[in-house]
C-alpha cells in the first residue's frame, strides 16, 4: 500500500519534534451497499475509500491527523502538522520497519465481488418473501446486504509493519408488521467476517419468516405489566446489555478519565459468582474479530470477570500508558479518519450449568425476554434502559402470553450481582458499536440468564 521508504520517512518526520512515538495507519476500503424495500431493488452502491492517520506521543498526549491524499507531500505535510503540535529536546529514532508475522484465521472462499448483482438479490428476495407470506399484517419489508473489504497497513517507530485484509459481510432484516392502527417492529441481522460463503450458509426463508412472526407476535401480544420481577433474558442479543451498561465501564477509554464505575477494582468481586464475561476478538469468523487489532497487535482472548472477579480491562497503547498496564490488542477504529480506542470485540457472559427449564420454573412472576431492542446507557454511572423486541408472562414457574413495550430499567454493575443462573446455550449476535474511535463492528452475546429482580416499565 505504502513502500517502506516512504513510510518511514513519514515517520522520521512525524519525529521531528521529538515525540516519543510515531504511527501511521493506511487504509484502501470498498463497500457495497444492496438494499431491497417494498418489493423491488430500490438502491444499489458501490465506492472505494482510502487514506491514512498519523499519530505521535508526548508522554501521555497524542496527536492525530489523516488524510486522503497517499502522494509523499500530502503524507509528509500531515507528520510535519502532528510534529508541531508539540516538542522536546531530543528527537527519537525509527528502527527498522520489520514485517509482522501471524496467521490468518479468517480465510475468505468466495469473495462477493465474484458473485453476480442477481444471486443477492435473489437470496434478498426470498428474504422478502417469506416474510410477506407470514400473512396480511406484514406491511413493510426492508432488506440489506452490506459488503465490506479492508486492507490496512500499520507501521510504528518502534520498527513494527503490519498489513491485514478483512472481509465483512452481513444481511440485516427489518419487518413491520400493522394492523391500521399500531405498529410493531421486528429486525435481524446477521453477519460475518467472511466472504459470500456464509450467505450460501444462510436459510433466508427461515430469516424471514422467524423476524416477521416476532412483528407479528408483538403486534397482537397485550402489554407488560410494570413492576419489579425476576427477568430471565435470553442468550445472543441479551448480551446487548452487559456489552452497553458494564463493557464500556471495562475500556481504557472510560477508565482512564475516571468515568468508570469499575476503575481501581481489579482482582475485587464486582459481579456474581456465576457471571464469567469475556470478549475475544480471536473467535473465527465472527462479525467482532480481527487478526490484529488497529494499532498491529494480534487480537486474544481476554477474561475480563471471573467468576465474579474482576480479572482485566481492555487497554490500547495510549490506555495502557496513561494506566500503566499492558495493552490487551483492544485498540479500534472505525477508519483512518479516527485514532484507534480501547474497544470490545466479541464481548459475551460464558457459559454457565443452570439448565434453562429449571430457570424458567424458579419464577412463579416475572417476565422472559426472549429477544432484547435497543436501548440508552450513562456511561459514567452504568444507568440504563433497554426495550425487550419480544418478551413473554412468566407465571407459576410457565412461559404463558407475549407482552410487548416492556422495559428493563437499571445498573450495570448493580445486575451483575443479581444474576443467580447462567445457562448453557451461549450464542452471540451482530452488532455496531459506536464510540470516539467510531462505528466498529462488535459481536454481543451470552446464554440465557436469571436476573433476581429488575425494574420492568410497562403499560399493563
Amino acid at each position: 500500500m505504502l513502500k517502506k521508504e516512504l513510510t518511514a520517512k513519514v515517520l522520521d518526520t512525524a519525529l521531528a519534534n521529538g515525540a516519543d512515538f510515531a504511527e501511521i495507519f493506511v487504509e484502501n476500503k470498498y463497500n457495497s451497499n444492496i438494499r431491497l424495500f417494498d418489493n423491488a431493488t430500490q438502491q444499489c452502491m458501490a465506492g472505494k475509500d482510502y487514506g491514512a492517520g498519523i499519530r505521535v506521543f508526548y508522554g501521555s498526549t497524542a496527536i492525530y491527523a489523516y488524510t486522503n491524499d497517499l502522494s509523499e507531500q500530502s503524507l509528509l505535510q500531515a507528520a510535519q502538522a502532528v510534529a508541531k503540535a508539540q516538542s522536546s529536546k531530543e528527537k527519537k529514532i525509527v528502527h527498522d520497519l520489520t514485517k509482522k508475522e501471524f496467521d490468518n484465521k479468517h480465510k475468505v472462499e468466495i469473495y462477493p465481488t465474484d458473485v453476480s448483482k442477481e444471486e443477492k438479490i435473489n437470496f434478498m428476495r426470498r428474504i422478502n418473501e417469506a416474510a410477506r407470506e407470514e400473512g396480511e399484517q406484514i406491511s413493510q419489508v426492508d432488506v440489506t446486504l452490506l459488503e465490506k473489504k479492508q486492507n490496512i497497513l500499520i507501521a510504528n517507530s518502534e520498527g513494527l509493519w503490519a498489513e491485514d485484509e478483512r472481509n465483512y459481510i452481513r444481511a440485516v432484516a427489518v419487518v413491520i408488521a400493522g394492523d391500521g392502527k399500531e405498529r410493531q417492529t421486528s429486525s435481524s441481522g446477521p453477519g460475518a467476517l467472511s466472504g459470500f460463503e456464509f450467505i450460501k450458509s444462510m436459510d433466508p426463508v427461515k430469516l424471514g419468516k422467524e423476524t416477521a412472526k416476532s412483528a407479528l407476535l408483538m403486534l397482537n401480544a397485550k402489554y407488560a405489566p410494570k413492576g419489579q420481577f425476576p427477568v430471565i433474558i435470553d442468550n445472543g442479543f441479551g448480551g446487548v446489555i452487559f456489552h452497553e451498561a458494564s463493557g464500556h465501564g471495562l475500556e481504557a477509554t472510560s477508565l482512564a478519565r475516571n468515568a468508570s464505575i469499575f476503575l481501581g477494582k481489579l482482582n475485587q468481586k464486582v459481579a456474581s459468582e456465576k457471571v464469567t464475561a469475556i470478549d475475544d476478538g480471536t473467535l473465527l469468523n465472527k462479525w467482532g474479530s480481527t487478526n490484529i487489532d488497529d494499532e498491529g497487535m494480534t487480537t486474544r482472548k481476554n477474561v475480563l470477570i471471573e467468576n465474579g472477579i474482576l480479572k482485566s480491562y481492555l487497554i490500547d497503547r495510549l490506555g495502557a500508558i496513561k494506566m500503566n498496564l499492558q495493552p490487551t490488542g483492544s485498540g479500534r477504529r472505525q477508519s483512518y479518519q479516527f485514532a484507534p480506542t480501547s474497544r470490545m470485540s466479541n464481548t459475551f457472559i460464558d457459559n454457565g450449568k443452570d439448565d434453562f427449564e429449571d430457570m424458567i420454573a424458579s419464577v412463579d412472576y416475572g417476565i422472559y425476554a426472549k429477544k432484547m431492542g435497543g436501548g440508552s446507557v450513562l456511561p459514567g454511572t452504568g444507568d440504563f434502559n433497554f426495550a425487550v423486541a419480544e418478551g413473554y408472562l412468566i407465571q407459576n414457574g410457565k412461559i404463558t402470553e407475549p407482552v410487548r413495550g416492556a422495559t428493563l430499567i437499571g445498573n450495570g454493575a448493580g445486575i451483575l450481582h443479581k444474576i443467580s443462573m447462567v445457562s448453557d446455550n451461549l450464542e452471540l449476535a451482530e452488532g455496531m458499536c459506536g464510540s470516539q474511535s467510531g462505528s466498529v463492528p462488535t459481536c454481543v452475546g451470552q446464554p440465557a440468564i436469571k436476573v433476581d429482580e429488575i425494574i420492568v416499565g410497562g403499560r399493563g
